[in-house]
């Protein structure tokens, strides 16, 4: 989705027709709030995870590992 919403941004940026990219990411997000109501519908009512939350898991994991988080830096 991130890929969609740059090409857009990109197209708009450049003055350039974003019509079938602009319905593509409209698509995309139609699709996730289908799949969020159809989640909630399930029963699911924890706190969904966002971007932040999985950089933080991701270093607290590479943390205990010094050589690996030196060759990330």
């Amino acid at each position: 989705m991130a890929d969609v919403e740059a090409s857009v941004r990109a197209s708009v940026n450049g003055d350039r027709d974003c019509t079938g990219q602009a319905l593509a990411q409209m698509d995309l997000r139609r699709k996730v709030n289908l799949l969020i109501g159809e989640w909630k519908a399930a029963g699911g009512a924890d706190v969904l995870p966002d971007v932040r939350d999985r950089v933080r898991l991701h270093l607290v994991k590479t943390a205990g590992i010094p050589q690996r988080a030196s060759r990330r830096r």
